[in-house]
């Protein structure tokens, strides 16, 4: 497992391809705050539940300053058609080498299907307009993740 982001730290810069072969940095959202979510697959149900989830609930994460961003090792064809699809209305980045998952310790073992293996751990972290981390949850489920953490955030 790689080391997981600390409250107060100030979490790794990153620029990313979106679903538009557009170069998307974190430093774009410098004086925003924004949630960076990590899925491990595009149009997987659980990822498709958790992106949807987020879709459904932006105006009002954007309505009280939250910005939304997920990054997966999907391929920018992939994530234009799963954005497509779902009518998704926030960015979603490729990480395809996991450089960036590493860097925010969402990259690991995990259990799937009774078998270790190495991959995305669903993971959500929370950043102020300076990119400093002001909340980092690992291992999350997808089911009411959202929703749990609008609670945390008080929105």
């Amino acid at each position: 497992m790689t080391q997981k982001l600390l409250v107060g730290t100030q979490a790794p810069d990153f620029a990313l391809l979106d679903a538009d072969g557009t170069k998307v940095s974190l430093s774009d959202y410098r004086g925003r705050n924004v949630i960076v979510y990590f899925y491990p697959k595009a149009a997987t149900p659980g990822c498709t539940t958790e992106a949807c989830d987020f879709r459904d609930n932006l105006a009002s994460l954007q309505g009280n300053g939250y910005d939304v961003i997920g990054i997966s090792p999907d391929g920018p064809e992939a994530l234009a058609k799963f954005t497509g699809e779902f009518a998704l209305t926030f960015p979603l980045l490729s990480d395809e080498d996991h450089k960036v998952a590493l860097a925010y310790g969402a990259w690991g073992e995990k259990l799937v299907d009774g078998e270790i293996v190495e991959g995305i751990v669903r993971s959500t972290v929370v950043l102020d307009g300076e990119g400093t981390v002001q909340l980092a949850q690992y291992q999350v489920s997808a089911q009411g993740h959202v929703q749990a953490l609008k609670e945390e955030l008080g929105v």
